[in-house]
């Protein structure tokens, strides 16, 4: 079916939500195209786009065929039925609708559900799926975009965001379904007797693993402060119960602590974007404080701005996990208890910095593809076999995770990662950017950029497309006017060194250049855009923001941006 056929089946549709309906009769041509021109597809994070009318949006509709693909596949498992599923959400528009409507489908396919009385943040939903030993799990989020959009992401038994291969699985299900809008649903009355609320003592048991991963527990934190904000999302309660409980003197942001679906009080729901930490920084100016630490509305993403000489300064996820890193590691080495087999994981995107640090304590280090499942499965991996001992998981986009009773990024971990080891160094007469720069003294200063072109609609897709074409087919052979010395895609498994990577395959070209930086290219799994990683080794900080730059302009005129 082409768009316009989509689209006539949709508006012709008498029961249709009215709602949907309305918007609709709105549409022009170029709406209607982009509404209906493809569908929803998952990512490297299940599904997130735009709320709406049509194939291509986030609807009750949209929402109910992905749940019979997830449903097959849960019922498809041993016992899957019995041991059932658990689901969260967060503060987003139609996110409670969208939580229950996925329970009524599970129903209808004789699965139990486990949904939370109210919002939590992500990693929760990741350890509820484990501590009440579900088949799966359910998350309703659309994490750090913008207000516009809602999402939905799945989990296996291990509170693992589902691998390529079950994912798979999933959307060949989902693909089955012939009619979106004619499925057979339970109704209320129907599905309640296979949904259970759950609440307290999920949170109370999540709240205990958070407290404990402390490295130096019972440290004095009296002259410590900490700004904190959830953005207006999920992490509220979970942050500020754990930093209170633990002694840590925590001032929330009030203006953006309350669940709005409109973040009406932040420019930004992404703690990548500078402009979202205004209010807090503004609030730490107030009360003079040592960190200000932001979350994203699904709480597993942490931006970190910490006070270096009298100014607030923002940290990106590469700086701030090798600071972490340093942290953890050195006083685990200092106590003693750093394992032997310990390894740590990041992504081929991610800083080289922070393998630099693991590796200096002698820690080994596995990179995976961008999405936190791989960083999953390789906890689960070494979990069976005992090869190895997990101690720290991350990537830049601002995710990591400490302790593998989540095994999704968890920002509620991070917070007190954050706290602990800025109480630490301060204690030391240094703050958390002393820190940074004592790393890049020892091991190479580094600065890491992202470009991430938006590229809308088919036409966006379109042009996506063919900026990857491009890359492939005419592989630069300098930028900024360094040699590029290696070339990997991801994308066929293959390295110009004649090497083949052994990772699953993905539409990701990397290039290393002659002076120890590197640039990567990748389509977005979650959003409409084109991101360009840019990892740039230099003799100073001076000197990496320059060639920074001079990089970033030299990429763009290579894709004709």
């Amino acid at each position: 079916m082409n768009y316009n056929e989509k689209y006539q089946k949709w508006v012709s549709k008498e029961d249709l939500d009215p709602a949907l309906k309305a918007e609709l009769l709105s549409m022009d041509e170029t709406a209607k195209e982009d509404a209906f021109y493809t569908d929803v597809e998952f990512g490297t994070a299940g599904m997130r786009g735009i709320l709406g009318a049509g194939t291509n949006r986030l609807n009750i509709y949209v929402i109910q065929k992905a749940n019979v693909g997830f449903a097959k596949y849960i019922a498809s498992l041993p016992e899957g039925k019995e041991r059932g599923v658990a689901i969260g959400y967060d503060n987003r528009h139609m996110s409670y609708k969208f939580a229950i409507e996925s329970a009524k489908v599970l129903a209808t396919y004789g699965i139990k559900s486990y949904i939370f009385e109210s919002l939590r943040p992500t990693p929760e939903l990741s350890f509820a799926v484990r501590y009440l030993k579900c088949a799966g799990g359910i998350m309703i989020t659309a994490s750090h975009n913008p207000k516009e959009h809602n999402g939905y992401k799945v989990y296996d038994d291990t509170g693992c965001q589902l691998l390529p291969e079950a994912a798979d699985q999933v959307v060949q299900y989902v693909n089955e379904v012939d009619d979106e809008l004619n499925i057979k649903v339970f109704s209320d009355e129907e599905a309640y007797p296979y949904m259970t609320w759950i609440g307290e003592e999920v949170d109370e048991a999540y709240y205990k693993e958070v407290m404990a991963i402390e490295v130096n527990p019972g440290m004095d934190k009296k002259d410590f402060k900490i700004v904190f904000s959830p953005q207006h999302g999920t992490s509220n309660i979970a942050v500020r119960t754990c930093l209170t409980r633990l002694g840590y003197d925590i001032v929330p942001v009030l203006a953006q602590c309350a669940p709005d679906p409109d973040f009406s009080n932040t420019k930004s729901p992404n703690p990548e974007v500078p402009a979202s930490y205004e209010l807090a920084i503004k609030k730490a100016k107030e009360v003079d404080a040592d960190v200000v630490v932001i979350t994203d509305p699904d709480g597993d993403r942490l931006g970190v701005v910490a006070k270096h000489n009298g100014e607030y300064v923002l940290m990106s996820g590469n700086q701030s996990a090798a600071v972490y890193l340093e942290y953890i590691l050195s006083q685990m080495k200092e106590k003693g208890t750093l394992p032997d087999n310990a390894v740590m994981y990041n992504t081929i995107v991610t800083s080289d910095l922070g393998e630099l640090v693991a590796r200096s304590y002698g820690v080994d280090v596995e990179k995976t593809l961008t999405g936190f499942k791989f960083i999953g499965d390789k906890i689960r991996k070494y979990e069976q076999t005992h090869e190895k001992t997990f101690v720290f998981g991350y990537e830049e986009s601002y995710g990591c995770v400490i302790k593998d009773f989540v095994r999704d990024k968890d920002a509620v971990q991070a917070v007190l990662t954050a706290a602990e080891a800025g109480n630490y160094y301060k204690k030391q007469g240094k703050d958390l950017v002393d820190v940074l720069n004592e790393l890049y003294a020892k091991h190479g200063t580094f600065k890491e950029t992202q470009i991430a072109l938006a590229k809308a609609g088919a036409a966006g897709a379109a042009r996506i497309k063919e900026i990857m074409d491009n890359l492939r087919k005419d592989a630069p052979q300098e930028i900024g006017g360094v040699k590029v010395v290696k070339v990997e895609d991801y994308g066929n498994s293959t390295c110009s060194d004649g090497t083949t990577i052994q990772l699953p395959k993905s539409n990701v070209l990397k290039y290393y250049l002659e002076d120890g930086s590197w640039i990567a290219a990748r389509p977005s799994g979650t959003e409409p855009k084109c991101k360009f990683y840019f990892s740039i080794k230099g003799t100073d900080a001076k000197d990496a923001a320059d060639k920074t730059e001079v990089f970033h302009k030299s990429m763009m005129e290579i894709i004709g941006e």
